[in-house]
């Protein structure tokens, strides 16, 4: 599979350390730790936190072809607030280098390869530049298109999330972000199941995940919902786990895994990312088991 995802790099900044992040990378991260392959597209500073991100997805085997470098704006960070159960609050910095990912040449040849998944977000939808760029790659034919929501602060209105759903093939959120599309865009007496039904007949959205954390997903498809949830656990801190959803979510969906068997893995994937500090998981064994789980070997 050939996958790219465009959006925000940027290090979540705790109280006593920085973690790389940014849901896209983080998306990446796991794809390429399964499929041996992803792409990311972003943007950095040129300042010492862009230069750690070169040095890290070196270590990761990441390819930074098509990560830009700025003159002008630092990279990005956000600084991550941990509630009693491990969910994070981000205050994202405005002006970063994510904001200004340009359409170049070399993009507009990745673009026009042979892509099988597009995975894209709202927040660096936020700037005129970057929502271009990304906008100009939207209803590409034979491409799948994966929305994570990702609301992140107020850097959404109605038309940057009417236009991502309008080509998007997959759509995952949390539940707070469910409640706020139903507010923004179909406004009805809010119900899960009737929210969700209403976006796929209206934007002709194939499969709807709808994550609420300890309590687990549910998925949507062809008229039918899938409920799953982990056993509880003690968690540690929930950075990164929609993403780690997200990438298992996206390959099950590719794969024509059956829905209440991608919803348990990568809801047992993401409470994995739940047991460590940061995004990034670096236990090879968990993936081996989920090539396996797959049915990647």
């Amino acid at each position: 599979m050939n996958i790219v995802a465009i959006g925000e790099i940027l290090f979540d900044i705790y109280p006593t350390k920085k973690k790389l992040g940014g849901a896209p990378l983080n998306y990446i991260y796991h794809i390429n730790k399964i499929l041996g392959s992803g792409t990311i597209v972003s943007r950095v500073g040129k300042d010492p936190l862009g230069q750690k991100v070169f040095e890290e997805l070196k270590k990761f085997n990441i390819s930074t072809e098509f990560i830009q470098q700025d003159n002008m704006h630092p990279t990005g960070v956000a600084n991550v607030t941990l509630d009693a159960d491990g969910n994070p609050e981000f205050e994202i910095d405005t002006e970063r280098a994510f904001d200004y990912i340009e359409k170049t040449p070399e993009l507009n040849e990745l673009m026009s390869s042979d892509l099988d998944c597009f995975y894209f977000g709202t927040l660096a939808q936020r700037s005129e530049v970057s929502r271009n760029t990304i906008q100009s790659f939207f209803s590409k034919k034979g491409v799948k298109y994966f929305l994570d929501l990702n609301l992140r602060n107020s850097f959404y209105d109605e038309e940057i999330l009417i236009k991502s759903l309008e080509t998007s093939d997959v759509l995952k959120v949390n539940y707070k972000e469910m409640i706020e599309l139903n507010d923004l865009i179909v406004q009805i007496n809010y119900n899960t199941e009737k929210v969700a039904y209403e976006l796929m007949d209206r934007f002709n959205i194939s499969l709807i995940a709808v994550t609420r954390g300890k309590d687990g997903a549910t998925l949507f498809e062809n008229g039918k919902r899938y409920d799953y949830a982990n056993s509880p656990r003690k968690i540690l801190d929930c950075t990164g786990a929609g993403d780690a959803f997200s990438a298992i979510l996206s390959i099950g969906f590719m794969l024509g895994i059956e829905p209440f068997r991608i919803n348990k893995l990568a809801n047992d994937f993401a409470l994995e990312v739940c047991m460590i500090e940061g995004a990034l998981l670096k236990d090879e064994i968990v993936y081996e088991n989920l090539k396996n789980e797959l049915g990647l070997y």
